[in-house]
């Protein structure tokens, strides 16, 4: 079972990686019900990761001024990149009552704290692959923050140490950013050419390529 196995792991601190790839590999194929609908699941989650793209892709192609000139948010030009996502935060993803909508929020919040860590500071000067890792970063945190909740929610509290939980949390978030960024590479789209409307597709298209990668991942490691 996807729960008891991610209980083994972060109870070993991250030193049983088999019980996280059966973690991992039991709840896309058992817990999600499968790749396709383990991204339908993601739900906000696909939105926010939809504007966050469309935004950004605007941002490349007219300048960020133009861009938040749409959004109202043109007082925010200038200023430090964090700042920006945060006021483009209640554009994008909106709080709301439900677990989904805490998910997308939270997943955002993550991302804006790791974009300096990724090397992405000046948003006036942003290139194609920092689009790409902004997405990737978010699409790894809102993923990592739907699994804890469907199956272990809590669960990283279970190592005895501030320092183990740490390295579970650590090797769960590595591993499910390595799903998303060799789903990324495979599907070789330039997201900054993608339309308005062709994103959302690529979005959901996206998280659904990460499942299927991160359950032969599981599979693999779970054998290794």
């Amino acid at each position: 079972m996807p729960r008891s196995n991610l209980t083994r792991f972060a109870s070993s601190g991250g030193a049983d990686r088999r019980s996280m790839g059966r973690a991992v590999s039991g709840y896309v194929s058992g817990t999600a019900g499968g790749a396709r609908k383990a991204a339908q699941r993601m739900g906000p989650s696909r939105g926010v990761g939809a504007g966050l793209i469309n935004f950004l892709n605007a941002v490349q192609a007219d300048g960020a001024r133009a861009a938040l000139r749409t959004l109202n948010l043109e007082s925010l030009a200038g200023r430090p990149i964090e700042e920006i996502f945060s006021g483009l935060a209640d554009y994008i993803c909106p709080e709301g009552g439900t677990i989904d909508e805490g998910i997308a929020r939270e997943a955002f919040a993550e991302t804006i704290a790791e974009l300096a860590d990724a090397g992405i500071t000046d948003i006036d000067q942003l290139t194609a692959g920092q689009i790409e890792t902004v997405f990737e970063l978010y699409a790894t945190h809102a993923i990592e923050a739907r699994l804890y909740n469907d199956i272990g929610n809590k669960l990283v509290t279970v190592p005895a140490s501030t320092q183990a939980a740490e390295r579970v949390q650590t090797q769960l978030r590595e591993f499910i950013q390595r799903g998303v960024s060799d789903a990324l590479h495979a599907s070789a789209v330039r997201i900054q050419a993608l339309t308005h409307s062709q994103v959302m597709t690529f979005v959901t298209d996206m998280y659904q390529a990460a499942f299927e990668v991160l359950r032969a991942l599981g599979e693999a490691e779970a054998e290794a």
